[in-house]
C-alpha cells in the first residue's frame, strides 16, 4: 500500500495519517518515489527538499504519537511556488538576478499550509516574474504538460499544476492576478481556486521592489489539487488571519443556506467571444449533470463580460509600464521580454493618468453589476479559458502568439 500512497488525495492522506493507518514518513517518502520517477522529464518541481521533508515528516509522526494537537494536513506531502518565500529557500521567481536571494521567513501563504501540518517536498516553477501564460525561464527551464509534451502547462503556476496532475504532492500552492491558478488548473486537468482578495493572507518579506497597485488590488494565493475536497481543506488552512497582510479579511468559509432550487448561470457562449467546441461543450455537458442533480440551470449572458477584458488593459497595463517594462534587459528572459514587449504593443502602449482612474471608477460598477447578478445566479458555470491548452511557448512568438 505504501508504493501507492502518492495516489490519494490530501483528505485521505490525513486520515490514514491521524488513525495510524499510515505514517506521515510513509506518505512523504511515497511522494519523494514519485518525483523521483517523473520530474527529470516534467521539471515541475526545481528545487526538492527531500532531507527537510523526511526530517519534518519524522518529527510529525513523532508528535502524533505523544498525543500532541494536529493540523489539518498533519503529515501531507505538498509544493510551494518559487515567487513564495520558504524560510531557507531562494525565492527567485523563475530569474537569475534573484537566484542568491534566500528567505528568511515563511510568507503567510506557505506558514499557514506548514502550521497545518503540511510538509513541503519541493518549490514548482513558475516563468520568470511569475508574468507569462506558459511556464519556461532562463534559470530553470521548461516545465512540461504531465498529459502532452507539445502542449504548455500553462502560467504562471505552471509548476504547481504540472506536479499536482503527476502525483507530485497532494495540494500546491500558487497565485493569481491574471489566471495563474485558474489557466495552470485547466491545462492539466486539475482543480485550481482563485479566492476572493483578502480571503488568503499574502506577502513576500524578501521582497526587493514595491508591488505594483493592480498586484495589491487583484493578485492572490490559492491552492491546486486533484479533487475539489481538497482544494477546500487547503483553503481552510490558509484562510486565516496573518498580520503582515493589511488586506487579509476575516470572512467566513460557509455562509447562509441558499434558496432552492439555486439558480446556475450557464455561460457556454458569452457575448461574441470565440470558444473553442470543446470547452463550451464541456460547459454544457456540466449544466446537464447540475441539472439532473436539481439544481435550476439556465444559459445567460452575465453583465459586461468583454467590457470586464478590456479593463485589465489600462489597468495592468499601468503596471507593466512603470514596473516591469524598464526592468526587463536587466532580468535578462528572451522569453519574458518577447511576451511583455508582444503584449504592450498589442495593447498600444502607455495609459495616461486620466484613464487609469476611469478604468478603476469602471472596475468598481462592473464589480457591483457582477454582485447583483450573483445575487440571482450563486453559481457560474463557464468556461475557464475560450482555447483548450495551447502549444509551447506560444505566447513568445509576436502578438499573433500573445
Amino acid at each position: 500500500m505504501t508504493q501507492d500512497l502518492w495516489k490519494l488525495d490530501a483528505t485521505a492522506l490525513a486520515e490514514l495519517i491521524r488513525t495510524g493507518q499510515i505514517s506521515a514518513s510513509e506518505a512523504t517518502e511515497s511522494h519523494l518515489r514519485r518525483l523521483q520517477a517523473v520530474n527529470p522529464t516534467l521539471n515541475a518541481v526545481v528545487r526538492v527538499l527531500a532531507d527537510e521533508a523526511c526530517s519534518t515528516a519524522a518529527k510529525a509522526d513523532a508528535h502524533l504519537h505523544a498525543g500532541e494537537p494536529i493540523g489539518p494536513l498533519h503529515g501531507v506531502p505538498i509544493t510551494t511556488k518559487i515567487n513564495s518565500d520558504q524560510q531557507g529557500c531562494p525565492t527567485d521567481n523563475g530569474m537569475v538576478m534573484f537566484k542568491d536571494l534566500i528567505a528568511q521567513s515563511d510568507s503567510p501563504q506557505v506558514a499557514s499550509l506548514r502550521r497545518a501540518g503540511a510538509i513541503v517536498i519541493g518549490r514548482t516553477n513558475s516563468p520568470a516574474y511569475a508574468m507569462r501564460a506558459m511556464t519556461d525561464n532562463v534559470l530553470h527551464g521548461l516545465t512540461l504538460n504531465p498529459w502532452h509534451r507539445a502542449y504548455t502547462c500553462g502560467g504562471s503556476s505552471g509548476g504547481a499544476a504540472a506536479a499536482v496532475a503527476s502525483g507530485i504532492g497532494t495540494i500546491a500552492q500558487g497565485n493569481d492576478i491574471g489566471g495563474s491558478i485558474r489557466w495552470p488548473a485547466y491545462c492539466n486537468g486539475v482543480v485550481g481556486l482563485r479566492p476572493s482578495p483578502g480571503r488568503i493572507a499574502s506577502y513576500n518579506p524578501s521582497a526587493t521592489v514595491l508591488r505594483s497597485f493592480a498586484s495589491q488590488l487583484m493578485a492572490v494565493n490559492g491552492p491546486l489539487a486533484r479533487t475539489v475536497r481538497d482544494v477546500r481543506l487547503a483553503l481552510a488552512a490558509m484562510a486565516v488571519h496573518d498580520p503582515r497582510d493589511p488586506h487579509w479579511v476575516p470572512a467566513p468559509l460557509v455562509g447562509e443556506p441558499l434558496t432552492r432550487p439555486i439558480r446556475v448561470a450557464l455561460v457556454a457562449q458569452p457575448e461574441d467571444i470565440p470558444i473553442h467546441p470543446a470547452a463550451a461543450g464541456a460547459v454544457r455537458a456540466a449544466g446537464r449533470c447540475l441539472a439532473a442533480a436539481g439544481y435550476h440551470v439556465e444559459e445567460v449572458s452575465p453583465p459586461e463580460l468583454r467590457r470586464v477584458s478590456e479593463l485589465w488593459h489600462p489597468i495592468g497595463l499601468t503596471g507593466l509600464n512603470l514596473t516591469l517594462r524598464p526592468m526587463l534587459k536587466q532580468i535578462g528572459d528572451p522569453g519574458l521580454e518577447n511576451f511583455i514587449n508582444a503584449y504592450c504593443e498589442l495593447k498600444s502602449g502607455a495609459v495616461d493618468v486620466a484613464a487609469y482612474l476611469a478604468a478603476l471608477g469602471e472596475r468598481d460598477t462592473l464589480m457591483r453589476h457582477w454582485q447583483l447578478f450573483m445575487e440571482t445566479y450563486p453559481i457560474i458555470v463557464m468556461p475557464a479559458s475560450a482555447e483548450v491548452a495551447l502549444p509551447t511557448n506560444l505566447d513568445t512568438q509576436g502578438k499573433d502568439g500573445v
